[in-house]
C-alpha cells in the first residue's frame, strides 16, 4: 500500500475494473517456482472479488495480468 501512496483509510481500486479491491493478487503464485520474492511489488496487484475469481490464478490470463499490472506501475511513478 505504501508504494502506491495508499493509507489504511483510502480506498484501493480494482487495477482491472476500477471496483473496490479487496483480494492481493499474486500474478506468479506462491507456489509455483519463480521470483525468491512472491510479495515484490512487481508481482502483486490489488483486484476485486468478481476480478479475482475471473483473472486470478488461471495460466491464460497471466500475460494480461502482468502487462495490465505494469502499466498500472508505470502511471504510478513504479
Amino acid at each position: 500500500m505504501k508504494a502506491f501512496g495508499y493509507g489504511l483509510q483510502d480506498f484501493v481500486a480494482c487495477e482491472l475494473c476500477g471496483a473496490k479491491a479487496v483480494d492481493i493478487h499474486h500474478i506468479e503464485a506462491r507456489g509455483m517456482g519463480g521470483s525468491k520474492d512472491k510479495n515484490d511489488i512487481g508481482n502483486i496487484m490489488a483486484l476485486c472479488r468478481g476480478c479475482h475469481l475471473e483473472y486470478g490464478d488461471k495460466k491464460q490470463h497471466k500475460e494480461y495480468l502482468t502487462e495490465r499490472h505494469y502499466y498500472f506501475m508505470k502511471i504510478n511513478g513504479l
